[in-house]
């Protein structure tokens, strides 16, 4: 390890460790966040807590250099420390740092103490107890550190306490002892190593000394803590002294005479969570336990595996039935199940009584008294297992449904859910063989996903594997990604994933079978209400009524209140039933619903949204349904949102089942949220599909709607070659049909592309053509954004005064608009123009006034873009600290509209600002870094500024590497006309 935490600090896998003060703290807090990025604000107060320097950030990055030199010096790569806009890291490998090799230590004992592997348990444990070599990160004063570290601590107790329990229920309390009175001197506090001495102490005859340990624990909680012992230690006074020794571990408790649990499955994986927390429960008092879950979840295997690792407290009884509940067979009568549970009690059938009444009287009484554990299985409903429950604390009854029962009291309910990634490959492992997993992980992985991680199918899907030794695990991934019946590979004998769905399935009403079936059309992975009612043309509180019988009977998860989603197979199942041909015409109608409600959505929200292109949405008719759109319309952007892929689905579900008209309508709908939140991979796919129909129809307005936003897309990601080529087609459509609003339109968006692109000259003669046509056509909002967008080519291309006047028009026509978000556009052209016209005072007001304006139009472009501009500011008024922060801020509003481009201007000036901070080194990277980016789209702008940048970096230190870096920006400024030429060819002459 090379890295040790669990103690004092130690770097480089021996005893060396950092000396200075603050790079240890600063090592330190990097080494509790390891493989996480830890934010500079948060070392900065870990470092100097409440009273920072005004150059903290500059001697934080000093403290960064010196442990890189330091780490070179132990033989370690410096790089192991990581350098980022949002703060450093360290880069560990799985064997490098203490503290997660003690967390793996200690998950696998506990998984072997939950499995009742307890030898196996005990060596885990105290093997990474061994790692500790005093207390977390000891000798570091930092209040930050030591609050992180007094957390470890808390670990390395609470995972000794579990050690002591294994080693107790081992028959090791004599070895014990020692170890927990020197724990218990250092946490006199501590209940339960308080109780654990007593236990390990009484079962070695001392029960006097076991007495005293009690009598002072209750003197140190009264004088420390002003309270009394708790409930559990009272209880193991008063055990000890009633010499009570057979409660003191439970190994010591006799075998049960009564024993009918099924065998437990060796190949158990996973649910440790699940045990442990139903084990505490059960210790705590609860008596009752409702397991429910969907079909093939592992509700039998749960209980089963619960109550064979429970047995030994319930020595007098462990019974089980299968009550049917959801089977071929009929569902057990409380009847004949209390007979059968008699007869297991081993009552003659002569004295069973024929009454159910006298039948459940006797069953109480021959369970009175008696410790037992009982799991009912596969219950139907409520009425059919409480009159099962027996009376008095003394049982536990493990009851396992597909149904959530609401009605037995004292009920405790767990919903299983399906497992994670990683116990489900474990699964399948222990199905197919290890070796076999291990050789194909990804594989495997790819298996279990599409077997939905649901522990009934990867068990088929890993016996027919097992069955196929030539078979590869990618094999069968192919099978279950390319047959077109998925469920049909879920089969071996009698037992099928389909099976269990049915049995399911039929225990619902005909109508929740129908709604449940058209639920399976819905491509998404959640839905709500609306969508369920829109499905099935049921008004709103019937669908409600449906879902909750859907959700009762575990065919549909409630992720959160009025969120719903169907698992994988069990959506595959629906599609299944709603694909036969008898359901054609309630197939077509529910997809039509679907569809239907989603564009009046869509639209409806874009119109409330859209500045000046809301004109090219569709024009519905009134919605079939307005109470399920109207009430949605006030979520905003929230919806899409929810919905992004649910929407995209949609669009690919509209061409494929023949509803042309739908799918270009809803990706026009969905075309602004896409591109306002960066989701430009969905508005590229959409848009192509709604291009592909658009032509198929022979409808050219549509085509070039498609085309022209499209191009967005490309635009955004800095693909200007392909969003102008796109454009141009789209122009010439509408200059064909002669749609005036469209040409203008397009013409604006060709000009900003091409200023992207550094293309000034042909941008300006765009966008002016474009106002020219918006002034003969009379239209105010579109010549607004034309003035905006060609005072910003105008700004870019250093034509400041002809760019103040043209701010000044638009701020003037933004006003006689009274638009709020045309306002905020022209202040912050007007700012940035007076900035670059050397008025530094007026400049900061208009942009901070913009700012306000952006961030209340929720527009994160506008917002990123003006705090660069300000960061600018603020660097060149001589503070780099705060310019940083504004261009670390810039770069996530940036980053979450997905601009590529932007994201790279952002970190060139973070560079910048970050050089000037002193940082040099992570300027450079930084640098570099945009340089690939930029060269990768074609910015060209940006690969300048990048190679300014990297020359500034260096010409102090190497001002000959300096030079060839800065001739290449020059090119590339000439090139594109930029006025920012100039610098460079100033920082050339004074490289001589």
């Amino acid at each position: 390890m090379r890295f040790g935490i669990l103690g004092p600090l130690r770097v480089g896998g021996g005893e060396s460790t950092v000396t200075a003060g603050r790079d240890r703290i600063v090592l330190a807090m990097l080494l509790l966040r390891a493989g996480r990025l830890v934010p500079v604000d948060e070392l900065v107060d870990a470092v100097w807590e409440d009273r920072p320097p005004a150059t903290a950030r500059a001697q934080l990055q000093t403290c960064v250099s010196r442990l890189r030199r330091r780490f070179t010096e132990l033989e370690l790569a410096p790089d192991l420390i990581v350098t980022d806009p949002a703060g450093y890291g360290v880069r560990t490998a799985p064997t490098d740092l203490d503290a997660e090799v003690f967390t793996r230590g200690v998950e696998a004992a506990r998984a072997a103490a939950t499995a009742g592997r307890l030898v196996d348990a005990r060596a885990e444990f105290r093997a990474a107890l061994a790692l500790w070599r005093g207390p977390a990160l000891g000798g570091i004063p930092s209040r930050s550190v030591r609050r992180r570290a007094q957390a470890l601590d808390e670990q390395r107790l609470t995972a000794l306490e579990e050690c002591v329990d294994v080693e107790l229920r081992l028959g090791r309390a004599a070895e014990l002892i020692g170890e927990l009175a020197e724990s218990l001197d250092q946490h006199p506090v501590r209940e339960r190593l308080r109780g654990q001495l007593m236990l390990a102490l009484s079962a070695v005859g001392r029960q006097a000394d076991a007495l005293a340990v009690y009598r002072e624990g209750r003197r140190t909680y009264a004088d420390e803590l002003g309270i009394e012992p708790g409930a559990e230690l009272q209880e193991l006074h008063q055990r000890v002294l009633a010499g009570d020794l057979a409660l003191a571990g439970r190994e010591a408790r006799p075998t049960a005479p009564v024993r009918s649990l099924p065998r437990a499955i060796g190949d158990f994986t996973g649910r440790q969570q699940t045990m442990a927390r139903l084990v505490k429960e059960v210790e705590a008092g609860a008596r009752i336990q409702l397991i429910d879950g969907m079909a093939g979840s592992g509700k039998t295997t749960l209980a089963v595996h619960l109550a064979t690792a429970l047995a030994g407290d319930y020595p007098d009884a462990q019974l089980y039935i299968d009550l049917h509940g959801h089977s071929e067979r009929t569902p057990l009568t409380p009847a004949a199940a209390v007979a059968t549970l008699l007869r297991q009690l081993g009552v003659p059938a002569e004295r069973v009584p024929t009454s159910q009444d006298d039948r459940l009287a006797l069953w109480r009484s021959e369970l009175a008294g008696r410790r037992a554990l009982l799991v009912l299985d596969n219950a139907a409903t409520a009425d059919q297992v409480t009159p099962l429950l027996p009376n008095g604390s003394h049982c536990l009854i493990l009851i396992t449904s597909r149904r959530r029962l609401v009605g037995v009291d004292e009920g405790r309910p767990s919903s299983l859910p399906v497992l994670d990634s990683d116990e489900a490959v474990e699964l399948l492992g222990r199905v197919v063989g290890m070796a076999r997993v291990a050789a194909e992980p990804e594989a495997a992985t790819e298996v279990v996903r599409r077997c939905g991680h649901l522990p009934l199918a990867i068990r088929l899907a890993g016996a027919r594997l097992a069955h196929r030794p030539h078979w590869r695990i990618a094999d069968l991934a192919e099978r279950l990604t390319s047959r077109p019946d998925p469920l049909a590979e879920f089969e071996v004998g009698e037992r099928s994933v389909g099976r269990a769905f049915a049995l399911s399935y039929a225990q619902v009403s005909p109508v929740a079978q129908r709604a449940f079936r058209l639920l399976g059309l819905h491509p998404g992975v959640r839905f709500d209400t609306p969508v369920a009612a829109a499905l099935t043309g049921q008004p709103l509180a019937k669908a409600q009524d449906l879902l909750d019988e859907l959700v009762d009977a575990n065919l549909v998860e409630e992720t959160e209140p009025g969120r719903y989603r169907l698992h994988d197979l069990v959506r595959e199942y629906a599609r299944t039933l709603v694909a036969e041909p008898g359901w054609a015409g309630e197939r077509r109608d529910g997809i039509e619903g679907l569809l239907d409600h989603h564009l009046h959505v869509a639209t409806a929200i874009a119109r409330t949204r859209e500045l000046s292109s809301s004109y090219s949405l569709a024009l519905l008719p009134e919605p079939a349904r307005p109470d399920l759109v109207l009430p949605i319309v006030g979520q905003g952007r929230g919806w899409f949102d929810d919905n992004l892929a649910a929407l995209t689905a949609l669009v690919r579900l509209a061409e494929t089942e023949g509803f042309p008209r739908h799918c270009w309508q809803l990706s026009r709908a969905c075309w602004y949220a896409q591109f306002e939140g960066g989701h430009l991979d969905e508005l590229v796919e959409t848009h192509m599909v709604g291009l592909r129909v658009a032509e198929e129809l022979g409808d050219e307005t549509a085509m070039a709607m498609m085309l022209n936003y499209l191009a967005s897309a490309h635009y955004r990601l800095g693909r200007f070659a392909e969003s102008n080529r796109l454009m141009e087609r789209a122009l010439d459509v509408y200059r064909r049909l002669g749609l005036q609003s469209e040409v203008r339109n397009t013409l604006g968006n060709l000009g900003n592309s091409y200023v992207a692109n550094g293309d000034y000259r042909r941008g300006r003669e765009c966008l002016e053509a474009a106002a020219a046509l918006a002034r003969r056509m009379q239209e105010q909002v579109p010549l607004a954004n034309n003035l905006n967008n060609l005072a910003m080519a105008l700004l870019l291309w250093g034509r400041y005064d002809e760019a103040l006047r043209t701010c000044r028009r638009h701020l003037a026509l933004a006003r006689e608009l009274g638009d709020l978000r045309q306002i905020g556009n022209a202040l912050g052209h007007l700012g940035m123009t007076r900035h670059r016209l050397g008025d530094g005072e007026p400049a900061r007001r208009l942009l901070r006034f913009a700012l306000r304006l952006k961030r209340k139009a929720g527009n994160r472009f506008g917002e990123g873009e003006l705090l660069n501009e300000i960061g600018v500011l603020e660097r060149v008024a001589g503070q780099p600290d705060h310019a940083a922060a504004l261009h670390r801020e810039a770069l996530v509003a940036m980053a979450d509209v997905g601009d590529r481009v932007g994201q790279c201007a952002t970190r060139n000036l973070l560079a910048r600002a970050m050089l000037e901070q002193g940082d040099a080194a992570s300027a450079l990277d930084l640098h570099r870094r945009v340089l690939d980016d930029a060269s990768r789209l074609g910015a060209r702008n940006e690969k300048a500024r990048a190679l300014e940048g990297i020359a500034r970096c260096v010409r102090d230190t190497d001002p000959t590497a300096a030079r060839a870096p800065l001739e290449q920006a020059l090119a590339l400024f000439r090139q594109i006309d930029s006025p920012e030429r100039h610098e460079v060819e100033r920082l050339l002459t004074e490289l001589g």
